[in-house]
């Protein structure tokens, strides 16, 4: 993979890594992350190698994910190692076989995209329930130490008020809306996993992230901050079809990826935590323009068509209120502007090396 290639992405690792005494705790465990391709995932993945780099005491990594090629094409840097092990697993499916030791679990894996959400509703909320009982299972088997479940904001629905949601406060959403499929399958995952600490005891802790940004994120990733952080990185103006007041949470996603980790071990059982970094809660548009301003492109308008509408986020205001997470000690290391900076640093170094 390209990314391993760019000092800045290296330097941002070895950043996080130094603000993250917690990763202490892994040392000689085995972790699982499913979606570990995936935006916020990978960064977690890059993380954990970039640390059995420089210590003696090793982190197994379980990458657990569809296809073994991607995986190991993704994390080719580490393909002989034996502390990485590519695990078969698809959140949609009923027959996955899992029965290697573990101490933690990190599920990561759903379908975030908004057009494949919206083409494939009923693919998306049976995936986000069915992919996370398989998993409480495997942790009930194995007495696994904790499992982290990587849920969203989407959860909080459109609410009455302006100001960051906390994580009791929950708005409303349209139950018989397909593009709702996504939110309601995480929210019944979630209580799910609070069923299962109910009756079983198996220890679950919740993250939802706000809108999540960076060098990881696929070129095919559709989401808009994925989307324009390589267009500008081509060289490409960006083209907005909204007015880009829509208040967003967004999180570089190696503070994202620490926030998880910290919460992985700190984190009170069964409880949800917001991922959102108080110095970067902006609109579209603000985030347009600190992408454009950094590749030193354009930002022009348009009106979008009936089909690009219906793949919107429902929610004006889905910015976070983080104080659960801030209490545990963390903080976020890239503001607005050095996050999304870096982003299209670091893909230019991909695209152009």
């Amino acid at each position: 993979m390209k990314i391993y290639n760019s000092k800045l992405w290296i330097s941002d690792l070895n950043e996080t890594i130094e603000f993250l005494p917690e990763l202490h705790e892994f040392e000689n465990k085995t972790v699982m992350i499913t979606g570990c391709t995936g935006l916020i995932c990978s960064s977690i993945v890059d993380l954990l190698i970039r640390w059995n780099e420089n210590h003696e005491g090793k982190i197994h990594i379980l990458a657990a994910g569809r296809s073994e090629e991607k995986v190991r094409n993704r994390f080719s840097i580490c393909r002989n190692e034996k502390w990485f092990t590519f695990v078969p697993y698809d959140a949609a499916s009923t027959e996955n076989t899992l029965n290697l030791p573990c101490d933690y679990i990190i599920h990561g894996a759903s379908n975030a995209s908004p057009n494949k959400i919206v083409k494939e509703p009923v693919e998306t909320m049976m995936s986000n329930f069915i992919g996370m009982k398989s998993l409480l299972d495997y942790a009930k088997q194995q007495d696994i130490k904790r499992l982290l479940y990587v849920s969203t904001s989407e959860v909080y629905g459109r609410k009455e008020h302006d100001r960051p949601s906390k994580t009791d406060e929950y708005g409303w959403i349209d139950l018989l809306n397909p593009r709702n499929s996504y939110s309601v399958g995480k929210c019944a995952a979630e209580t799910l996993c609070a069923s299962y600490y109910d009756e079983y005891g198996v220890e679950s802790v919740i993250i939802r992230p706000g809108h999540i940004y960076g060098p990881t994120a696929l070129e095919s990733d559709n989401r808009v901050s994925s989307f324009w952080a390589y267009a500008v990185a081509r060289g490409e103006h960006i083209v907005m079809k909204s007015d880009g007041s829509q208040i967003r949470s967004y999180c570089y996603c190696l503070d994202s990826a620490s926030a998880i980790l910290k919460t992985l071990v700190k984190g009170e059982p069964v409880r949800a935590y917001n991922i959102s970094n108080p110095e970067s809660i902006i609109s579209i548009r603000e985030m347009a323009e600190l992408l454009a301003k950094s590749a030193g492109v354009e930002l022009k308008m348009e009106i979008p068509t009936e089909s690009e509408k219906k793949a919107f986020n429902p929610m004006s205001n889905s910015s976070l209120d983080s104080t659960e997470l801030l209490e545990l000690g963390w903080r976020g290391l890239f503001n607005a502007e050095r996050g999304f900076d870096h982003t299209v640093k670091i893909l230019k170094e991909i695209l152009y090396p």
